[in-house]
């Protein structure tokens, strides 16, 4: 029994297929380009395939309320030629089988939960700290919704003592997360890609204090039992311990447990699933 999965980027759409298990047999990668020439390739891609469902993890925003009108549309995304584009009336029109839609973080959070770093927890958080920053929650086996969806990305943050960056948030300036510590923030403030700054730059430390203070709070509001980073920032591993000293000083002993006073290097860590949270996740999604 196979089953598709389709990872819907901003700058890529990744289509596959695979099993309960989560193995995945098939893949595809090609550019978001415009709406009918990057569905086509989908369609194409998908077409005499013997899937039982499609699982879709997509960029955003997006409509998840079932009972709205626009459930399935791409919203008031930055990308103008997918703003209110119908993404799943599109895949159903096309395949009479059950689509499955949640957002891109969202389904790498439920991928790290079902195959993952969050396996066999329950309750855990995936951020993606690149392009942009978002992040997905599992908490009691179950992904939060709510009003929209999180916007993990958006969270206000304290600034850094030294930093008189403006902030690159078209929407909250140097007041929210994405808008300091996005790689485009990076690479702005610094005037270099963060993959050319070097590891003892001063970049680094006020990168992982930013993320901490993220990380903070979602851990006081959460209570995660595991957080995952991911994305392209991250890949810079020597980050993390960055970030988890930072963790511990401002949480400065408030949380008492053993993950963040003896095991922090095994609470805050890479994704499980590596470039693959994004697909795997959506996969997953037909097992929510």
């Amino acid at each position: 029994m196979f089953f598709g999965a389709i990872e819907a980027g901003g700058t890529k759409f990744v289509c596959g297929i695979g099993t309960k298990s989560g193995e995945l047999i098939e893949r595809v990668s090609f550019p978001t380009e415009l709406p009918h020439e990057t569905m086509k390739n989908v369609i194409s891609f998908f077409k005499g395939k013997e899937i039982e469902a499609i699982g879709i993890g997509c960029f955003g925003p997006i409509d998840l309320n079932k009972d709205s009108k626009t459930y399935g549309y791409i919203t008031s995304t930055p990308k103008t030629a997918w703003k209110n584009f119908n993404l799943v009336g599109e895949i159903k029109k096309n395949f009479d089988i059950p689509v499955y839609f949640d957002t891109d973080v969202n389904a790498a959070a439920f991928g790290e939960y079902v195959w993952g770093a969050g396996k066999n927890l329950k309750s855990s958080i995936y951020l993606t700290v690149g392009t942009g920053i978002g992040g997905g929650a599992v908490v009691e086996g179950k992904l939060v919704h709510g009003m929209l969806h999180p916007e993990m990305g958006h969270i206000f943050v304290n600034r850094h003592p030294r930093d008189k960056f403006v902030g690159n948030c078209p929407f909250h300036g140097g007041n929210c997360l994405e808008g300091m510590a996005s790689g485009p923030a990076l690479e702005r403030r610094w005037g270099m890609k963060g993959v050319d700054i070097p590891d003892d730059h001063p970049a680094w430390e006020m990168e992982g204090y930013y993320i901490a203070h993220a990380l903070v709070n979602y851990i006081l509001v959460l209570s995660p039992e595991k957080i995952m980073l991911g994305g392209g920032v991250m890949r810079e591993k020597h980050l993390f311990p960055i970030i988890r000293k930072k963790v511990v000083q401002l949480l400065n002993g408030y949380i008492q447990t053993e993950s963040i006073l003896k095991n922090i290097d095994e609470y805050i860590v890479p994704p499980a699933l590596g470039e693959d949270a994004g697909i795997l996740g959506a996969l997953a999604l037909c097992f929510k």
